[in-house]
């Protein structure tokens, strides 16, 4: 076996590590990390939580005798950190006991860190490998790195859809205010996992009357991801599910005096109005920026999920496509894209497609 693929399998080893993170360690990265001394693993660790120790720091702890670091290899897929955040460096850490060779799987490019850590491993005197499984590396943090990169959430785009074509059937004033399901519980349950795994969720106003959605992470284990919802003239009434206290919600309007006045009001605690003077976009972002939000869900009907499309923000779609059919109703959007990975869910199909 090569250098090359020994240092591939155990990158690969990072990186099934920093998965048991997703949903609990942003903004911070998914990061996972083995220690090596000859060909074994004497230690290994991961990112678990926001707030919580790094990897570097859970792997280098779970070694017995520290006396094999000064003779042992560091895997990270990701560039140690540089810097003084809720926790302590772990360049420095990797430094410090003495770890002579440290393998990365990418740099990290965000500001406070883009070569910086590497720069102080190598001062220290170590080797230091980049590039193991980059491209692998960089697509488990991809929410992190669009984040940091473009100063945007990474958006993913979700709806369901009929075998004809159709998102929902045409609404009258006699229909139901609930959703009209095209898919199974199975696809339901797993859409709630998805919303824990993501820090936001949004809709626009029509779904949030005709669906009265909660947007909750209620069939599945995790944290209720922040709810937007666009109310550009601020007609949704208080009774709706978003406005519960099961998570933050933010309302995002077109009406500087009336939203100043409901953030006022103590009817609606938990509740952010906000007033944008600018592009729509521009605003969301500045806003999910401003918060630390690095994804969001758009969980929206045929205006939202098109203006997003048609303005090119979106990173990924994922589209089910039920077993129903309406014959007629609101048209499911169209993106002419390649598709990644296609899967099935009982009687409903999943397609997931990527830029």
């Amino acid at each position: 076996m090569t250098n090359r693929m020994i240092h591939e399998k155990y990158m690969q080893r990072c990186l099934d590590l920093a998965k048991n993170g997703l949903g609990n360690t942003a903004p911070n990265p998914m990061v996972g990390s083995v220690i090596v001394h000859e060909n074994k693993i004497i230690g290994e660790g991961y990112h678990r939580k926001y707030g919580e120790s790094h990897a570097e720091v859970n792997a280098i702890n779970a070694v017995k005798n520290k006396d094999l670091l000064k003779k042992s290899t560091i895997y990270v897929n990701l560039e140690p950190c540089s810097h003084y955040g809720k926790t302590p460096p772990c360049a420095n850490l990797i430094a410090s006991v003495g770890i002579p060779n440290v393998i990365i799987g990418t740099v990290d490019t965000a500001d406070h860190v883009a070569g910086k850590g590497i720069q102080i491993l190598k001062d220290a005197g170590c080797k230091v490998t980049t590039g193991v499984l980059e491209k692998e590396s960089k697509e488990l943090n991809k929410r992190f790195f669009t984040f940091h990169e473009r100063g945007r959430p990474y958006i993913i785009l979700k709806w369901a859809q009929t075998q004809d074509g159709y998102l929902d059937v045409l609404r009258t004033k006699n229909t139901p205010v609930e959703p009209t399901w095209i898919t199974n519980e199975y696809a339901k349950t797993l859409v709630h996992k998805w919303r824990a795994e993501e820090q936001a969720i949004l809709v626009g106003t029509n779904t949030a009357l005709k669906d009265n959605p909660s947007l909750t992470t209620r069939n599945w284990f995790g944290k209720n991801p922040l709810r937007i919802v666009f109310d550009q003239h601020l007609k949704l009434p208080l009774h709706l599910n978003l406005f519960n206290q099961d998570a933050e919600t933010i309302v995002i309007a077109d009406n500087s005096a009336k939203a100043m006045k409901m953030n006022e009001n103590k009817n609606y605690s938990g509740i952010k109005f906000v007033n944008y003077s600018k592009d729509f976009y521009t605003q969301l972002f500045q806003i999910l920026v401003d918060k630390n939000i690095q994804s969001v869900i758009i969980e929206g009907g045929e205006q939202v999920l098109n203006s997003f499309i048609k303005n090119d923000f979106w990173d990924e779609a994922r589209v089910f496509v039920g077993n129903k059919k309406f014959l007629k109703g609101i048209s499911a959007p169209v993106i002419k894209q390649k598709e990644l990975t296609c899967d099935y869910l009982g009687t409903s199909k999943l397609t997931f497609i990527k830029k």
